[in-house]
């Protein structure tokens, strides 16, 4: 009968190794970032613009142009004038210090699911970053406050990157600049039919009053109008 030698010592158990918790991602990570939009954005501003106006269903009014937008959205110093904040996101971390000549705002979101961007290649914005959205604002003045505001002439974010947070960043972002300026309010306008955006609006603190209606005069009736003088 053969003999059988002493067992082979077990194999010793690796140790997991653990990620400490306050590094340890969770869930899906991006990086975001809001910047001032400058002539170079022109391109994705004019795309951005379409599909708000589109999701508001004024495509019908839409003639706004990349040649337009470049001659009258850069002219006057941010926050004085026409200001466009740009909202980026990336999967990786944006470089640190200054973009132009306002201090970027940026944050990490934690998603629950990765985000599938139909627009990736479209709306690049160099490495790995993308646009997802815009506002644009501008000083006005409350009458009745007798104190200086902004006016928020348009906020978009796009379809893919909505309930994520990224409006109420760059509502925040506006609002942020406005307090930091001394300004004592905020205003824009939302179509009666959007249910939806007055909901969000209301969470945020906003005010709605029913009561006021918006007129304009332009094209043919402003021109029309001048002669009333």
């Amino acid at each position: 009968m053969a003999v059988t030698g002493p067992p082979s010592p077990a194999t010793p158990t690796p140790t997991p190794t653990v990620t400490p918790q306050e590094t340890a991602p969770i869930g899906n990570p991006i990086f975001a970032r809001i910047r001032i939009a400058n002539s170079s954005d022109v391109p994705h501003l004019h795309k951005l613009m379409y599909q708000h106006a589109a999701s508001q269903r004024l495509t019908h009014i839409f003639s706004s142009t990349e040649s337009s937008l470049s001659a009258t959205l850069f002219n006057s110093p941010p926050f004085q004038s026409f200001t466009v904040f740009l909202l980026e996101v990336s999967p990786t971390p944006f470089p640190d210090g200054p973009v132009g000549c306002h201090p970027p705002i940026t944050r990490i979101v934690n998603l629950d699911l990765p985000i599938v961007d139909p627009e990736l290649k479209e709306f690049a914005s160099g490495g790995e970053a993308v646009v997802v959205g815009f506002v644009l604002f501008f000083p006005n003045y409350g009458l009745f406050l007798g104190k200086t505001g902004f006016y928020i002439e348009g906020l978009y974010v796009r379809e893919c990157y909505r309930k994520k947070g990224f409006g109420k960043m760059l509502l925040s972002a506006v609002a942020a600049q406005a307090v930091k300026m001394g300004h004592g309010k905020l205003d824009w306008c939302v179509l009666g039919w959007n249910a939806n955006a007055f909901g969000f609006y209301k969470k945020m603190g906003a005010q709605v009053f029913e009561e006021v209606k918006m007129c304009r005069l332009t094209s043919d009736a402003l021109q029309a109008c001048e002669s009333f003088s």
